[in-house]
């Protein structure tokens, strides 16, 4: 497919921007990270524990620095970090041409810091330092969890000139008040007089676990109702949730950066915190595989996709500025959840306590899974 006629290279025509939810040293090494930027309009790439499990666990080019790591007699945690290091600094080498085209809205590469510490705000905004200090890449992004704890984290991160990406948001409150600690932060670095015009930060808003939680929920109601206007209506919003849920949001992106506060910032040259639609897999058969696509196209925004959903949408997405379509819509889907009693600040809270315990899992995993690996090595 020609570039021409690739549909995500429409979708910079609409200020929207496509990174990649996936890394791995084999994609690095191969080109594959280089070719997605030229054919598939890949502008930036997101890590987390999960995507480096899947990297790292049984694949042997990463064997000759895991045993560099035991003759070194580094710990388990430091040979991960060497890792990890080592592929994030060297995808942030591959974009740095789109860094530096970009002026510093897109290239970034982010990775997450340890999941353990969602909860701790101190050891947050030390390990964010250190992270951001010991790859020292300009388009490097650092992954804090947008949990009430580690907001305060993004704040001083900002603050200190550590670009963020604030992940797990699934609620609109915990996105404005996201955004909010982007601006704080930023205030206060400029009050020290200090430069805010390089850097950047994102907001990543989940989409299709929220879906998948609410569409269970449906499905439970469902089942105890024969009532036939009830079944319509509960049907009706199967799979609707995330992309109003999102959409909604991205209002109360619209009403911030109309405050006399942003505006104060950009003055200065500050870069909007754009949101960042993630999970965006279609985790049902049923929904269109491009759904997370197709609806939440708009100015200022970016949507990580994994690999598959990339081929998706080069294959047949509908590019057109939906974002701001069926507003009125959106909020009518929540309120109907609500009349369902469907609770959906109680959803939200569900989703952010199961995402901790997503990346939790698969970074405990990881780690036995580099242990055994040390002690094999250790052998040789």
């Amino acid at each position: 497919m020609t570039t021409t006629k690739n549909p995500l290279f429409e979708l910079q025509k609409y200020g929207q921007s496509i990174w990649i939810d996936n890394l791995s040293r084999d994609s690095i090494v191969s080109g594959e990270l280089k070719n997605l930027i030229a054919e598939r309009a890949v502008r930036g790439v997101t890590s987390n524990p999960a995507i480096f499990e899947k990297a790292i666990a049984g694949n042997q080019i990463y064997d000759e620095d895991i045993l560099a790591g035991v003759k070194a007699e580094k710990s388990v945690l430091e040979i991960y970090e060497s890792l990890v290091f080592d592929d994030i600094r060297n995808a942030c080498d591959v974009f740095e041409p789109v860094y530096e085209a970009s002026h510093g809205v897109d290239g970034y590469v982010s990775v997450e810091v340890p999941p353990t510490i969602a909860r701790d705000t101190e050891t947050t905004i030390s390990e964010a330092r250190r992270y951001f200090q010991t790859i020292d890449r300009p388009n490097l992004t650092i992954k804090i969890p947008g949990t009430p704890e580690g907001l305060p984290a993004v704040e001083q991160a900002i603050s200190e000139g550590i670009n963020v990406n604030v992940t797990l948001l699934f609620s609109i409150e915990s996105y404005v008040n996201t955004f909010w600690a982007y601006i704080k932060g930023l205030e206060a670095r400029a009050a020290k007089g200090e430069d805010i015009s390089n850097i950047s930060s994102v907001a990543s808003f989940f989409l299709s676990r929220i879906d998948t939680k609410v569409d269970a929920l449906l499905d439970a109601q469902l089942a105890e109702t024969d009532d036939p206007e009830q079944r319509e209506m509960l049907e009706s919003l199967k799979g609707k949730t995330a992309i109003a849920n999102a959409k909604l949001a991205y209002q109360e992106y619209k009403k911030i950066v109309m405050s006399d506060r942003w505006k104060a910032l950009a003055a200065k040259g500050a870069k909007v915190q754009r949101l960042l639609w993630a999970s965006t897999s279609t985790k049902n058969p049923d929904y269109s595989d491009v759904m997370y696509v197709d609806e939440l196209i708009g100015a200022n925004t970016v949507n990580t996709l994994p690999p598959k959903t990339i081929e998706a949408c080069a294959d047949h997405c509908h590019i057109a500025n939906r974002i701001e379509t069926h507003v009125e819509a959106a909020q009518q889907v929540l309120d109907n959840l609500s009349e369902a009693g469907i609770e959906i600040d109680t959803v939200m809270n569900e989703l952010l306590e199961e995402g901790i315990d997503k990346f939790i899992k698969p970074f405990e995993s990881l780690m036995a899974s580099l242990d055994e690996k040390v002690n094999q090595l250790a052998l040789v």
